[in-house]
């Protein structure tokens, strides 16, 4: 049986041989005029195809290359547009106006205006009404304050333009704040208080804490002790206003240093090659965290370093930290400043991709500067930061009053007016204590 097979198997590669030498004696098939084969053996990839029509590429003109029109009502209002592909727009309303402008008394009334937005007005009855009328148009509408800033947003059809307009300008211009409503709200910010206190984030109280620093004048705020594992520490220097100059040169400064956290939600890549990676959390392994936060508005700005270490080493801690921010204006390597520009730049437009991002930016700079740089000019202005100029903004930081904000166990915190020696000093060595007694 074997035999057989192997009889038959012969036979069908004879024939198959038999059947190539018959179709190369009678000539090769026709060739097809446009092929990837031997039709054209001499004409390089990168040269067009002959009789293959002339490509029509799409072109924009100077108008449309994402330009911002900004239009000054008789009123004074400013209505800042822009041109952006898709089914969808987003249209909203800013105000210059935040919690930094809130009294001692009664703080916390941006937050809860922030919660009250978009319930029921002189020509909405309820919330429900208002959701009804957007998804109508696919719609979606969200409310956010910051320390500087309101703003009311709506993403929805195109078509249903005229509507959502109208809808905004009601809900800012007219809301009712009925006692239900503003129950509602106060039932809703307990829960959020509550839920903090049981689950307590030491980035944001710190930042809190510290920002009501720079604006009193104060010296250092010490808070309770939620974190009874770990010490807190936030120490900041005021930077510049997002109007100066000075402005693009702190934020490459910030990125280099490790701002936003060192690591990204995709594994680690972003921040391990800067300097609160490499000097800190790489050699110092008690270190829990050490990330830089820069924040700046129309009048003023803070760069703030932030660490957490066991209790036991808050003076080592601390020490550490004043000499990273002394080392800022010291030498800065070019491969290291190149990383931060370009991922500075990286993040940038990576935002710029998302529709609402765009919206926020358009408003944010047409609010402050009553124009907006588009972002190949920003780009620019990234690129042109020299070591030099990082050198000068660091050594221009460090001869302010620093501010100090920590939380956890203080036992091992140094005095302030030490850490303000240390940012003084050449080395940001703290000065050195003796105990007669222990």
């Amino acid at each position: 049986m074997a035999a057989m097979v192997l009889a038959t198997a012969r036979l069908l590669l004879r024939g198959s041989g038999s059947w190539r030498r018959s179709r190369l004696r009678s000539g090769a098939p026709a060739q097809r005029q446009f092929s990837s084969g031997g039709a054209y053996p001499n004409i390089p990839l990168s040269s067009p195809l002959p009789g293959v029509p002339e490509p029509v590429f799409a072109t924009v003109n100077g108008q449309e290359k994402f330009e911002t029109k900004v239009t000054t009502l008789d009123n004074g209002l400013r209505v800042a547009s822009q041109n952006k592909f898709g089914q969808f727009c987003t249209v909203g309303i800013l105000i210059n106006s935040g919690s930094r402008y809130e009294a001692k008394y009664l703080s916390g009334i941006a937050h809860f205006l922030e919660k009250l937005a978009f319930s029921s007005t002189d020509r909405f009855d309820s919330k429900d009404e208002i959701l009804l009328t957007l998804e109508k148009h696919g719609g979606i509408c969200d409310c956010q304050t910051s320390r500087d800033t309101t703003m009311y947003a709506v993403s929805a059809d195109s078509k249903g333009l005229d509507t959502v307009v109208g809808l905004l300008a009601d809900v800012v211009l007219h809301p009712r704040l009925t006692d239900e409503e503003i129950e509602m709200t106060r039932m809703a910010v307990q829960f959020e208080l509550e839920d903090l206190n049981m689950r307590p984030d030491p980035e944001p109280l710190l930042t809190e804490m510290i920002h009501e620093l720079e604006r009193d004048m104060s010296n250092v705020s010490l808070g309770p002790a939620p974190f009874p594992e770990l010490t807190h520490i936030m120490i900041g220097l005021e930077s510049c206003s997002f109007l100066e100059d000075d402005f693009i040169p702190f934020a490459v400064l910030n990125m280099m240093m490790g701002g936003g956290g060192s690591f990204s939600a995709g594994g680690p890549g972003k921040g391990m090659f800067t300097r609160l990676y490499l000097n800190v959390l790489n050699r110092h392994h008690w270190m829990y965290n050490a990330t830089s936060y820069h924040h700046s508005y129309e009048d003023t700005g803070l760069l703030c370093v932030h660490a957490s270490a066991d209790p036991r080493q808050v003076r080592e801690m601390v020490e550490i930290l004043t000499k990273e921010f002394i080392l800022m204006a010291g030498t800065v390597d070019v491969v290291e400043l190149e990383r931060a520009k370009t991922q500075l730049t990286s993040m940038l437009m990576m935002n710029l991709e998302s529709r609402p991002v765009i919206f926020e930016d358009v408003g944010r700079q047409v609010l402050a500067t009553r124009s907006r740089k588009l972002p190949h000019e920003l780009c620019a202005l990234i690129r042109s930061v020299k070591p030099e100029d990082i050198r000068r903004v660091a050594s221009q930081m460090l001869r302010r009053k620093p501010a100090v904000a920590a939380l956890g166990d203080l036992s091992g915190l140094p005095a302030y007016e030490h850490i303000q020696a240390a940012l003084s000093s050449r080395d940001g060595r703290l000065p050195r204590t003796y105990r007669l007694f222990r």
